[in-house]
């Protein structure tokens, strides 16, 4: 159904015009898609999500979640929590981390750190 509203210009062989679209969208429900716009998150934003997050796992003690708190060393949490809670952080923020870069994130100063300096992150 969005197809009819999209307006590509399409040369065929022998057609020199493109083809007239008959459902132009509205120009108040165009997005840009640049990176650099206004919906970009603030640090607190991301601060306050992940800790969120991190505080919402069943293994955790949601008084012992901090910035600056450790998933293994302060939590209790092992490798395989680790990788749920960066799952739900995928979900959560709307992206995908690479395997590399999720294996780093072991607490949530890394979490933060990585999701507010990535440019998709919503």
């Amino acid at each position: 159904a969005i197809l009819r509203h999209i307006r590509i210009p399409v040369q065929t062989l022998g057609r020199s015009r493109p083809l007239p679209c008959l459902h132009p969208l509205p120009t108040s429900m165009i997005r840009s898609m640049s990176s650099h716009g206004d919906d970009h998150l603030t640090r607190e934003e991301v601060v306050e999500r992940v800790l969120d997050v991190v505080k919402s796992f069943p293994k955790v003690d949601p008084s012992k979640v901090n910035p600056d708190v450790h998933f293994q060393k302060d939590l209790g949490l092992d490798s395989l929590d680790t990788v749920e809670i960066v799952m739900a952080l995928e979900e959560e923020f709307k992206l995908e981390i690479p395997d590399k870069e999720a294996d780093k994130i072991d607490s949530c100063s890394l979490a933060i750190e990585y999701i507010s300096n990535h440019p998709m992150a919503v």
